[in-house]
């Protein structure tokens, strides 16, 4: 994910916005000098994070708006990364915004983490719930094939002999 980082980057660069970033590519001594230099300098417009390496280990109680452009397949990684603006010492309302684009993998991916996370809830609660839970539609979500993965994949056939 990080050549959308590069994007965004660029785009921040072009516009001379004042920004950090921090990805797998930096170094754990650089995180937290990183986080507190952002959560200081009222002057930083955006702190730039993949959602991986944004879920841990980050307090960035700086922020009061956090933008998704990527979703991750586990929902804990997503969740993780959402909490890292509502930490301890967080005074402003936090507005969490996701970024997707119907009819594609990552509506798939969205579609697919919500699921997992439907499936712990269940797993979690002990088998402390009714079967109100599971609405008609609810069950055929958990089964069915996600939409729009045919476009995503080319298709080849071959040439009929003549």
């Amino acid at each position: 994910m990080t050549k959308m980082l590069d994007v965004l980057e660029s785009f921040l660069n072009y516009h001379g916005h004042r920004y950090l970033r921090l990805d797998g590519t930096t170094k754990v001594e650089q995180r937290q000098a990183l986080m507190e230099r952002f959560n200081m300098d009222k002057r930083i417009f955006v702190f730039i994070l993949s959602t991986r390496s944004g879920g841990l280990g980050v307090n960035l109680t700086g922020a009061d708006t956090v933008i998704f452009y990527d979703s991750d397949w586990n929902p804990t990684m997503d969740a993780q990364a959402q909490d890292r603006c509502h930490r301890i010492g967080q005074t402003r309302d936090v507005h969490i915004y996701r970024l997707i684009s119907e009819k594609t993998i990552e509506e798939n991916i969205l579609k697919k983490a919500n699921q997992k996370r439907m499936l712990g809830d269940v797993a979690i609660e002990g088998g402390n719930f009714t079967t109100a839970f599971f609405k008609e539609q609810t069950i055929k979500d958990l089964f069915e094939e996600p939409s729009g993965l045919d476009s995503l994949v080319e298709k080849k056939t071959e040439p009929k002999p003549e």
